[in-house]
């Protein structure tokens, strides 16, 4: 396949009455990760409403944020752009320069109604971008109240932020909540302690508040007579946050649930297996609303899948991460570009030197290895890291060599590191993954190589707090 065809492809949306246009819900939660859904086959979590919604609509098996960071990931899906385009907010606790269109913008631009309840782009401090709201839109009281607000003969574009299952956790909820520990999977990545089972457990519970609340938010839109013409996309915007999840490029921390309904269009209980990046969600909202796409997005619009037609260039996609917390003496990055196919991984880091979860020693913020969220299952594994747990420790914290290469179908926790073994393939998909980084404005590409020797995001400033929770 030649590299031109995964290019984006900005269609000229068409024209849309007042009455055609659809209204647009997005609902994203904080931290959570395929496949931790009933729908996907979990069988520990509840998440009636996320099944509901995939059954009515189209559920997605391969989406992958573009960053398995908050920030730039939700940066990314807001832009349509790839995270090497977006200068501060390629990094966690940054900026989103007003040059960057966002999809909510636009869209009010074109008479929508627009508005967020929770999270929306960040965390960050979008004031000192020179920004007076949140790139998401403006703050609503919650969903219902915005709903009695939007005049009935406009569309709205609403972004629901849910705030779970981030941690922190209360310890034991899970349990409480009725879960038990016999029940959960423990993925391999992970040690099988009853410590980690009641973790999961609590992540479990977090995840089963949102899909709770999301119901509610469904129930609203209901009461509206709104829900036919409604396109509603339901996500996470990374890995859970458990060692070797959240801020690292494997599966774990990239592959995110998607779930898409939008009754009036789009045939329910289809099942895609196209490869997904959460940064098309900007352009197939705009084409959905049949506004003209930025010309800067480098994503593409996936409503022709939702339509039913065949995909093209979707067996492959372009991930990065750069800066998550400041955890590294000099607030160095930890850059690393990724291509992900449908039978392999291949991981570039650009600073093999570099301890990918943080140094060992606390830095500024959150804790030592402080890539990774504090938690029960970090502290058990750093404790016993000289001792039983040893195995999990070198996977999770200990530095990483410049290639790594995964057979996703035999080896899906990417366990199995295949960049010596098989070489050709290796040299093959760094080659693509270059190729594509330049076509697309990646300025760790020089003179035809990537690089990790570009200083501009270790110098972009860090608006996090020292010493907590990211």
């Amino acid at each position: 396949m030649k590299i031109l065809t995964l290019l984006p492809l900005l269609l000229l949306a068409s024209p849309r009455t007042v009455e055609e246009r659809p209204d647009i819900l997005f609902a994203i939660a904080d931290d959570w990760a395929y496949p931790h859904a009933g729908v996907y086959g979990d069988k520990v979590v509840k998440t009636p409403t996320f099944d509901r919604v995939a059954k009515e609509g189209v559920l997605f098996t391969h989406a992958f944020c573009a960053s398995p960071s908050c920030t730039p990931s939700r940066a990314a899906i807001l832009t349509g752009q790839h995270i090497h385009r977006l200068e501060d907010s390629g990094n966690l606790w940054s900026r989103l320069s007003p040059k960057f269109d966002t999809y909510p913008d636009l869209l009010e631009k074109e008479g929508y109604v627009v508005g967020l309840w929770g999270k929306g782009w960040g965390p960050g401090d979008f004031k000192a971008g020179g920004r007076d709201r949140n790139p998401a839109g403006p703050a609503a009281k919650n969903f219902p109240e915005f709903l009695k607000g939007v005049p009935k003969d406009k569309p709205f574009c609403f972004w629901f932020g849910h705030r779970d299952p981030h941690r922190a956790y209360e310890k034991g909820s899970g349990l409480k909540s009725g879960l038990k520990l016999e029940d959960v999977v423990v993925p391999p990545y992970l040690p099988d302690t009853p410590e980690v089972r009641s973790d999961l457990l609590d992540y479990y519970f977090a995840v089963q508040r949102f899909d709770r609340d999301l119901g509610q938010a469904l129930e609203a839109l209901e009461a509206s007579g709104r829900a036919a013409n409604t396109l509603l996309i339901v996500t996470g915007d990374n890995g859970m946050p458990f060692p070797r999840c959240k801020a690292n490029m494997y599966d774990s921390g990239t592959r995110q649930p998607l779930a898409v309904r939008w009754p009036a269009k789009v045939k329910a209980g289809r099942v895609v297996d196209d490869l997904i990046g959460l940064y098309d969600v900007a352009p197939t909202v705009l084409e959905a609303a049949g506004v003209k796409p930025a010309a800067a997005m480098t994503a593409r619009s996936f409503l022709n899948i939702l339509r039913g037609d065949t995909a093209l260039g979707r067996d492959r996609i372009l991930l990065g991460r750069e800066r998550h917390a400041q955890v590294r003496q000099g607030n160095l990055s930890y850059p690393c570009r990724v291509l992900r196919t449908k039978e392999y991984l291949f991981i570039r880091n650009l600073r093999p030197d570099a301890w990918p979860a943080g140094d060992p020693e606390m830095v500024h913020s959150v804790g030592t290895f402080g890539d990774c969220d504090g938690g029960p299952s970090k502290e058990q594994i750093i404790a016993r890291r000289d001792q039983d747990l040893a195995k999990y420790f070198r996977i999770a914290f200990e530095k990483r060599p410049a290639r790594e290469l995964y057979d996703v179908v035999k080896d899906p926790h990417n366990l199995e590191n295949l960049a010596e073994k098989m070489p050709e393939v290796a040299q093959r998909m760094e080659a693509e993954l270059t190729k594509w980084c330049d076509e697309t404005g990646d300025p760790r590409v020089v003179g035809g190589k990537l690089t990790g020797d570009d200083p501009r995001w270790d110098n972009y400033p860090y608006s996090g707090p020292a010493g907590k929770s990211k």
